[in-house]
């Protein structure tokens, strides 16, 4: 139940992907009264790469992923928040990270911040290359996140008893099972947050 200008800021900048060969799975985990169904459908008739999974009954954060993850297809995954954008080069570095370095399993970038109407960015996050010591510490990694397809098959998916912490204990048995980690230092996802928010500002 997400809004739907969010929803739409997602999808087109998806869309807007500069690189062309991939696939959006979308999970609607709203329930059978979902008031963004009909939003899927129109972009699912606009363009063949969209797919989407509906669901009857209310999913949590966890199951809801792990649905998407369900119909998708490649031999790599990404993951987006329903209320955040991607740079336009996003997947086209994704690629040339993977075209470069095939034994790859995990990639991540760096990231900023996007406030709520979508027309600032603000507090970029630059990231150091693979610290499993850091990570012990703190979820540095978080965006963009993309996971070769037989390692997520071997590690499993989101854990549901971790909803509000399921991409941390996500990435910790991605890591400690990965033999390839590789960071590409772009910013190249935009994590929606209010600039005077805590989670931009935690001292205040």
């Amino acid at each position: 139940k997400t809004d739907k200008y969010l929803l739409k800021a997602l999808v087109d900048s998806v869309l807007a992907q500069t690189y062309s060969n991939w696939e959006l799975c979308l999970s609607d985990g709203s329930g059978a009264d979902s008031p963004i169904r009909s939003i899927l459908e129109e972009y699912q008739k606009k363009d063949p790469r969209i797919k989407v999974v509906f669901n009857e009954k209310q999913l949590q954060i966890s199951d809801n992923t792990n649905a998407a993850i369900g119909i998708a297809t490649g031999n790599y995954i990404a993951f987006a928040d329903h209320d955040d954008t991607l740079a336009e080069e996003a997947f086209y570095q994704m690629a040339k990270e993977i075209s470069q370095h095939p034994e790859a399993e995990l990639i991540y970038s760096d990231e900023d911040k996007l406030d709520m109407d979508g027309k600032a960015l603000f507090d970029p996050h630059f990231k150091p290359d693979f610290n499993p010591d850091l990570l012990t510490s703190v979820n540095y990694i978080c965006h963009l996140f993309i996971i070769r397809q037989d390692l997520l098959k071997q590690v499993g998916g989101f854990r549901q008893e971790f909803d509000g912490a399921q991409d941390y204990d996500f990435i910790f048995r991605c890591t400690e099972a990965a033999k390839r980690v590789y960071h590409i230092p772009k910013v190249l996802y935009h994590w929606r947050c209010h600039q005077n928010s805590t989670a931009s500002n935690p001292r205040d």
